[in-house]
């Protein structure tokens, strides 16, 4: 089982690339006394992916796209059997470019599992609370909990990302919840 944690900031200099090389760390401990399940994380800015403006839904599409962006984008996200999103926190929202990222695809999100790595000054409750709402019209099945970093408890004075074993514990838990509801709703 493959789940992809997608790094859904574009910002040179975020946060989320720091998270991404820390999760990338923890992935052995994180999927440990779960076999067969692999976590990678995919980086949103690796992608260049166009503003969506196709005048037919992505759904309608059946994965066929006009651009090799978007496509190189569909395979990677179609790889996947499940998700953990690291999302920022914009403006009490999700950020644009992720946001777009999900609507330029369609059945590659359908009926798939994600969990939540949420940051901010306020711990991204707000955007991961958006995205619920928002992946729940592709029949993604969300676990209920996540990993609630908040910035100012984790950045040190140089802006480096520095968790503690409590942000270890959630990860391993909420990495744990995708790939057990992953592995029921295969059956």
């Amino acid at each position: 089982m493959k789940i992809a944690a997608i790094i859904g900031s574009i910002r040179q200099g975020a946060v989320g690339a720091q998270i991404g090389e820390w999760i990338a760390s923890q992935a052995e401990a994180a999927t440990e006394g779960h076999e067969g399940v692999e976590l990678e994380v995919v980086n949103l800015s690796d992608y260049d992916l166009p503003l969506f403006e196709g005048p037919v839904p992505p759904m309608a599409l059946e994965k066929n796209y006009d651009d090799e962006r978007v496509t190189k984008w569909s395979q990677t996200i179609d790889a996947a059997d499940a998700f953990l999103f690291v999302t920022p926190e914009y403006n009490h929202s999700v950020p644009a470019p992720f946001k777009n990222a999900v609507d330029s695809l369609g059945a590659e999100w359908s009926n798939k599992v994600v969990g939540f790595v949420g940051y901010s000054s306020s711990s991204g409750v707000r955007a991961v609370e958006h995205w619920r709402q928002i992946l729940a019209n592709f029949q993604m099945v969300d676990v209920r909990n996540s990993v609630d970093i908040n910035l100012g408890a984790y950045l040190d004075s140089d802006g480096k990302f520095t968790p503690d074993e409590g942000t270890a514990g959630a990860l391993k838990n909420v990495v744990g919840e995708i790939a057990t509801l992953t592995a029921q709703l295969k059956k």
